[in-house]
């Protein structure tokens, strides 16, 4: 019986924090942005545009998050 009810505990408190929790919303102008000068000024230096776009992804991304945390790149 307690074995149970600890279960069930648990599973509920995973549950509320599961619930508790929001996705990070992206700012998507200031990532389109970057994205957009990024991709034109790597497609301008003649690479090609599948390496462009993954190198401006990351890039942005990595900036995108760094601007959410405060953190310096």
């Amino acid at each position: 019986m307690a074995n149970k009810f600890i279960i069930r505990w648990i599973t509920l408190c995973i549950v509320l924090v599961v619930a508790s929790i929001k996705p990070i919303e992206a700012d998507s102008d200031r990532f389109n942005a970057c994205f957009e000068s990024c991709n034109e000024k790597c497609k301008n230096d003649d690479y090609g545009n599948a390496y462009c776009e993954v190198k401006c992804d990351f890039d942005c991304g990595a900036k995108e998050v760094s601007a959410k945390f405060n953190i310096a790149i």
